[in-house]
């Protein structure tokens, strides 16, 4: 099944102390490209959460994650005083006060700007519990962006189906004109050293002529390349039904199509095939920017 790399995801849990949101955008890329942006304190899950959206989401593709947390409350830890260090602290600025008879203005405002006067008590975080809930809401988030990868992957295979459709009704048009166009090259070949050799009095070796002929007719042939189209069209089908992504795979392939497609354009001498495969290679090239952005 072909998936879009572009598509969005959210979820919410909404819990009594806090509410974690999850977000998950991700756009086309070569390869699988994960920026996930978490508040500080739960900045330790960003490995997990890349790899868990790897293994569960896409396997390739730009994606950006954002985790958010609104809190209820301000549970922020504990803060208390150093006295051993407060007490060091405010005999020092005594003595600097007496040594230099500078004035007393010592207060509690101007202790407090030594920020080593305090200690921080931080709660101590349950890290598996976390990651437990913050995996909770990933598995909420995923199945939406899954489903909007699924559903823009569906509209680009119709989209491409049509494509490839017209294409294989182009190429029947130029299998038309080819064939009769060999043939009345031959012909015309042919027609063309008989007069040359009669007019020069040189004897014609039937077998070598109609050799020659048929060589020069077999340079304009493009049957095989017609064949190789055609074999393209279906490998599309069946590369687009595979279960694992396929956006590597099809963007081969599109570029076979168009090489067999410039081949037939060279090789056929005819300006009405001309015509045709310029309309093909203007679907071609739409397929493939289609393709840039599949899975």
């Amino acid at each position: 099944m072909i998936k879009s790399m572009t598509a969005f995801g959210r979820a919410k849990l909404e819990g009594e102390l806090r509410d974690i949101i999850i977000e998950m955008k991700s756009v086309n890329s070569r390869f699988f490209d994960c920026s996930v942006k978490l508040p500080r304190s739960l900045s330790y899950l960003e490995e997990k959460i890349k790899a868990y959206v790897q293994k569960n989401s896409i396997s390739r593709g730009k994606v950006d994650v954002y985790v958010t947390v609104e809190n209820h409350t301000s549970d922020i830890g504990e803060i208390a005083i150093d006295e051993v260090f407060a007490a060091k602290y405010v005999e020092a600025l005594r003595a600097l006060r007496d040594k230099f008879s500078l004035s007393d203005d010592i207060s509690v405002m101007s202790v407090a700007r030594n920020q080593d006067v305090f200690t921080y008590v931080k709660p101590e975080a349950d890290l598996e519990g976390e990651w437990e809930t913050v995996r909770s809401v990933l598995d909420e988030a995923i199945p939406g962006h899954k489903s909007m990868r699924e559903a823009e992957g569906k509209r680009a295979f119709d989209d491409i189906s049509a494509k490839i459709e017209h294409i294989r009704a182009l190429s029947d048009e130029v299998e038309k004109i080819s064939l009769s166009d060999t043939v009345g090259y031959r012909d015309k070949l042919e027609e063309r050293l008989r007069k040359i050799l009669g007019d020069n009095s040189i004897a014609i070796d039937e077998n070598r002529l109609l050799t020659e002929c048929a060589v020069w007719a077999d340079k304009i042939a493009i049957d095989e390349e017609l064949v190789r189209l055609r074999s393209h069209f279906g490998a599309f089908y069946e590369i687009a039904s595979l279960p694992e992504p396929s956006g590597r795979k099809l963007d081969f392939l599109i570029q076979e199509i168009n090489r067999e497609t410039n081949t037939i354009g060279s090789k056929a001498n005819n300006a009405n095939i001309a015509r045709i495969v310029v309309d093909m290679k203007g679907e071609i090239e739409k397929i493939r920017e289609q393709i840039q952005n599949i899975e």
